[in-house]
Order: C-alpha cells, then sequence, then structure tokens
C-alpha cells in the first residue's frame, strides 16, 4: 500500500501517521528524514542536498526526487510507503508519479486531513511554554491547573511569537495557497480522499483505514 498523507500544519497528520505506520506496518518516509539519511550516508546526492541544507537554501526539485527515488527502491517498501511533506508542489507530484510508475510502486491513495482554518487557528495559537522548565501546555486541550503558570514549576507560561495568531494566519494562508493546487492535481488524478480532521483522534484513524481499506465509512 502505496500512500501519499497531507494535511495543513495542525490538522494532526504528525499523530494519525504514527496510526497508519503501526496498522499497515510499512515505513514513515518524510522529506526531512530522506535528507538526513541521504547525508549520513554520504550517497553523491546526499552531499549535493547537503550544500544547498548549510546554506539554508531550498533542495533543487530534482535532487529531491533522486534521493526520493533511493529511498523507495530500498528493501523496506516492498510491501507500501507512506510518503508525509512530499510532494509539496504539483511538479514535484507530476515526477512523483513517473517515478513509482518506473519503480512499478504507483500510489494507490492520497489522504488529506482537511481541517477548516477556524479550528487550525485554535490548535495552532493555544500553546503555552514555561520560560522556566520549558513544559508545553494548550489553553484548550491541555491547559494548566492555574492560568498562566506552569504546574510542574510554577513558572510563567508564555505564547511564542510564531504561535501568534498574525504569524499562524500567514502561515496557513501560504500553506493553503500551495496545497490547493495540489489538492486539485490529486482530484484529477481521481486518488485523492478527504478526510474530516476534527473528528475525535480515534475516529480520524478509523475513517483513514476505512479508505485504506476500501470499506465503507
Amino acid at each position: 500500500m502505496n500512500i501519499v498523507l497531507m494535511g495543513l500544519p495542525g490538522a494532526g497528520k504528525g499523530t494519525q501517521a504514527a496510526h497508519i505506520i503501526d496498522e499497515l506496518k510499512i515505513p514513515h518516509i518524510s522529506t526531512g528524514d530522506m535528507f538526513r539519511q541521504a547525508v549520513k550516508e554520504e550517497t553523491p546526492l546526499g552531499l549535493e542536498a547537503k550544500t544547498y541544507l548549510d546554506q539554508g537554501k531550498l533542495v533543487p526539485d530534482e535532487v529531491t526526487i533522486g534521493i526520493v527515488r533511493e529511498r523507495l527502491g530500498k528493501d523496506d517498501c516492498a510491501n507500501g510507503f507512506m510518503l508525509d511533506g512530499f510532494p509539496r508542489t504539483v511538479p514535484q507530484a507530476e515526477a512523483l508519479d513517473e517515478l513509482t510508475k518506473e519503480l512499478n510502486r504507483p500510489i494507490d491513495y492520497v489522504i488529506y486531513i482537511d481541517v477548516d482554518e477556524e479550528e487550525l487557528l485554535k490548535r495552532l495559537t493555544g500553546r503555552r511554554i514555561c520560560r522556566e522548565c520549558g513544559a508545553t501546555y494548550h489553553v484548550v486541550f491541555a491547559p494548566p491547573k492555574v492560568d498562566g503558570v506552569c504546574d510542574r514549576c510554577n513558572g510563567e507560561l508564555y505564547q511564542r511569537d510564531d504561535d501568534k495568531i498574525e504569524t499562524v494566519k500567514e502561515r496557513l494562508k501560504i500553506n493553503m495557497e500551495q496545497i490547493q493546487k495540489l489538492l486539485r492535481y490529486y482530484e484529477s488524478t481521481g486518488k485523492l480522499h478527504r478526510v474530516d480532521g476534527k473528528q475525535p483522534i480515534e475516529d480520524v484513524t478509523k475513517e483513514i483505514m476505512s479508505v485504506i481499506r476500501g470499506a465503507k465509512s
């Protein structure tokens, strides 16, 4: 089973990825992991990617696709894989389709965890961190016993700049623009399945597994 998992920041992609690979016994392949492994193994493409990463630049598509090719060709992908964080653009999606056809490992399902902007903002802006011990809370999902005070050390809780609503809105806007193009592409291939990400975690997992197993929800 070959899967592409998609979702905006805060949609719960990481949580669902862990459940899916546990159920299907397939490797979870993220872009970052692929790059790190290729660099560690000092493959020619890994070393080329490192020159861009060290400069804080985006790795060109042709290098990224080459690293994906190397990763998907490994033995642990023989029974399937789940890609997370790739593709990010339509050209990457097109290149991935060509690559997986060549490897005779075509993508079976593209799962998009769909969560509206209002819910994403609630999830992403609610994080609070202790200035003293670094403990993490969420004002809605994991609040401290006393508002603004750490349960562990009584330290002050604060909101990071990148969790503030203006920053999160801008990040979501950029991601939405990018992901909509990908969703249109995968809709045209008939492989896209949208899953309601506002449900409880276990229900999202059940819906995803129903899609993958071809069962009716």
